[in-house]
């Protein structure tokens, strides 16, 4: 972390620990008329009155957490749900092709994965196709621990509204970003923010991502490189690697770790802005497809150089709330 930490002072801060989703600019301002107001002022205006609602709206939440949000989700009970009714899975890469395409790719192609991993690959494949279900308690709880890991906040928050686009979202409904790759998104998402591996990295990355001049939307950017990660693997491009590991689904969460972590470093580098997001997603598309071994080992090297620091548990009712990690190979 330390490597690309200095040189930010004109860095626009994400939401503190503990506080509530910020107020607009708008809202801002209108409150701090109303707050300026005298008593016995005239009738405040439309703007002023919704500066005003709002405000209190985020005093209400404060005041009375009433209704908890619902306990955070470690990615492995998260992973347990999912085991127990897996979503069908979609096409690999090479089914249907002729028998003289199907001889080419076995000869000249990449190796095959190995049989005991390939329920685990239809695992992956049929999450990318699961979409977002706002009744299904799972699916919210995976959403609201992204929420509560990056803002460092005890409260929930509503399933639409601004803050997630605080949070790198392209709207008020993260459930329209998941085009292509599903629920692995948000599962992916999850690993790294859960993680104590990948927790420190995944902190300095949002940092990074409000940056006054370098911003750029840290979740859309965490789905698109899952959506890297699993076209490598309907290519057949990580078969090798997942063998070699006898893992697939811990590989793929640590290869979209190292690929954001490859994403921090060009960023910085080359000083790079909202407006070369294209070319650095074609240079992480070829890194992983190309060698994904070598975007492992600079995550490891990474680990060592920056032990990641103690992490004290959650508690909720006076209940601790442990996540598992996934350890680095």
């Amino acid at each position: 972390m330390s490597e690309a930490a200095g040189g930010w002072e004109q860095q626009r801060c994400p939401p503190q620990p503990g506080q509530s989703p910020p107020l607009s600019a708008r809202a801002l301002d209108g409150l701090l008329r109303v707050l300026a107001q005298p008593s016995g002022a005239a009738e405040l205006s439309e703007e002023q009155q919704r500066a005003r609602e709002e405000w209190e709206r985020v005093e209400e939440r404060q005041r009375d957490p009433g209704r908890p949000p619902a306990p955070p989700i470690s990615f492995p009970e998260a992973l347990q749900f999912f085991q127990a009714s897996p979503p069908p899975p979609s096409r690999v890469g090479g089914q249907g092709l002729s028998p003289p395409l199907l001889l080419l790719r076995c000869l000249w192609g990449p190796p095959r994965l190995q049989p005991q991993l390939r329920g685990q690959r239809d695992l992956v494949l049929g999450l990318a196709r699961c979409a977002l279900d706002d009744g299904e308690v799972v699916h919210m709880r995976i959403l609201q621990t992204i929420y509560q890991q990056l803002t460092q906040s005890q409260w929930g928050c509503p399933r639409y509204g601004e803050h997630w686009e605080e949070l790198g979202f392209q709207g008020s409904d993260p459930g329209r970003d998941l085009r292509g790759v599903g629920m692995l998104g948000l599962l992916q998402l999850l690993s790294l923010l859960t993680d104590p591996q990948t927790l420190p990295l995944a902190h300095h990355i949002f940092r990074l991502s409000h940056h006054e001049t370098q911003s750029f939307p840290f979740c859309l950017m965490s789905l698109n490189i899952t959506r890297i990660v699993l076209q490598a693997l309907r290519e057949g491009r990580l078969n090798r690697e997942c063998n070699r590991r006898q893992q697939l689904l811990p590989l793929l969460n640590l290869l979209h770790a190292a690929a954001f972590l490859q994403l921090q470093r060009l960023w910085t580098a080359q000083g790079a802005t909202i407006a070369d997001t294209g070319d650095i997603l074609r240079e992480l598309e070829f890194s992983t497809k190309k060698n994904p071994r070598q975007l492992l080992r600079s995550l490891e090297r990474h680990g060592r150089q920056s032990p990641p620091r103690h992490l004290p548990r959650r508690t909720r009712g006076g209940q601790e709330v442990n996540f598992t990690p996934l350890q680095l190979l």
